[in-house]
């Protein structure tokens, strides 16, 4: 069973008349949600359903967690399919926790414009215009729980139950919400900060998106440091500072070693390098895929640059016909036992140290580390 599935499931077959009984058909979906694999979502994160306590809900929802972020609903950011009172649609939304909440902000009013408030504040930290194309208020439904889940909402994408994309394209969507959720929880943090008086509002602001300029097809410029989506074909993939600055420190160092890169209309390819001085280089290409560590996770780091430098030499050279070209993972931290797995892989390895770079024996002979 698919995403597509589960929520089509839902909506033909949830009724809040029925209650929350372990033969209601829809709560016992609900109640599955936890221990399903087959949904599509991203490792570290978790899936679970909402149909009530006690009553059935009036407006049954879906939750995607990063665990990193967040685990629970009652505060904090969460991603959720939430579905209309009556079931003609369902809603993928960036929420805001709100149970919490409603015990310290009393009046229904004060309540909802201090969830509005605090959506409108978290969309602004968004990229355009890809937010633009989820600037969508969400309509669930005349009843307390359901209102408070649209004022709560940040960005929204609705699909008619009566008329589900497909799978592929429910997922699509998903990768783009995760993305959303990673920055604005960025945000978020952010404004904590300014309410404990670490930083004024002034500092909140950002830029919405780059300044429209051409750039030459062949050379190296850094990319922006602030958090952006990268759209990769199915499916998007954050990017972020450190990102950023671990590429732009490694191509500072490596044309230093002969090497000319290359970061301007490649996308989705992070780097590529070519050996010797511009406009007399090799045709032989070096693709690089930089990878920031989290939280010490090379096992992650790793297997997320495999599988695109997988990706992206299948699809992007030998695909196009093109030579394939020599695989390069760039991480911000020593992997450990992995680099001798990626040398298994013909994967050169290189890594960033307190005072310079080091890598595999495969980089040392290509002359990119000692």
């Amino acid at each position: 069973m698919t995403m597509r599935d589960l929520l089509f499931e839902v909506a033909h077959t949830y009724d809040q008349a029925a209650g929350t009984g372990a033969d209601v058909p829809a709560q016992k979906a609900l109640r599955a949600v936890s221990s399903r694999i087959d949904l599509g979502v991203l490792e570290g994160w978790k899936v679970a359903g909402y149909g009530g306590n006690g009553g059935a809900a009036f407006a049954p929802w879906i939750g995607v967690f990063n665990l990193k972020i967040n685990r629970d609903p009652k505060a904090g950011l969460y991603l959720a399919y939430i579905f209309s009172m009556d079931m003609k649609s369902v809603t993928l939304t960036l929420q805001q926790g709100v149970t919490d909440l409603s015990k310290r902000i009393k009046g229904k009013n004060a309540f909802l414009a201090h969830l509005e408030q605090q959506a409108d504040h978290l969309y602004a930290a968004l990229p355009t215009p890809l937010a633009e194309e989820w600037n969508h208020r969400p309509s669930f439904g005349p009843s307390k729980r359901p209102e408070s889940y649209e004022a709560a909402s940040v960005v929204a994408r609705r699909y008619e139950s009566a008329g589900l994309p497909s799978e592929e394209q429910l997922q699509q969507d998903l990768r783009v919400a995760e993305g959303f959720l990673q920055i604005a929880a960025e945000a978020d943090a952010e404004m904590r900060a300014a309410r404990e008086g670490e930083q004024t509002p002034a500092q909140l602001k950002r830029k919405r998106k780059r300044k429209p300029g051409v750039v030459p097809a062949v050379g190296f410029k850094p990319g922006n440091s602030a958090a952006y989506v990268a759209n990769i074909a199915a499916h998007q993939q954050v990017k972020g500072r450190k990102h950023e600055l671990l590429i732009e420190e490694f191509v500072t160092y490596i044309k230093g070693r002969d090497y000319e890169a290359r970061n301007l209309q490649i996308h989705p390819k992070d780097l590529t390098l070519h050996l010797g001085e511009a406009g007399a280089v090799t045709a032989q290409e070096w693709l690089v895929e930089a990878k920031v560590m989290r939280n010490g996770n090379a096992a992650s780091a790793v297997r997320e640059a495999v599988g695109q430098l997988r990706e992206y030499s299948y699809f992007l050279y030998r695909e196009e016909g093109l030579e394939a070209p020599h695989l390069v993972a760039l991480f911000s931290e020593d992997i450990g036992a992995y680099a001798s797995y990626l040398e298994d892989q013909s994967i050169a390895a290189i890594w960033q140290t307190s005072d310079g770079w080091e890598g595999t024996t495969t980089a040392a002979a290509w002359g990119m580390v000692d």
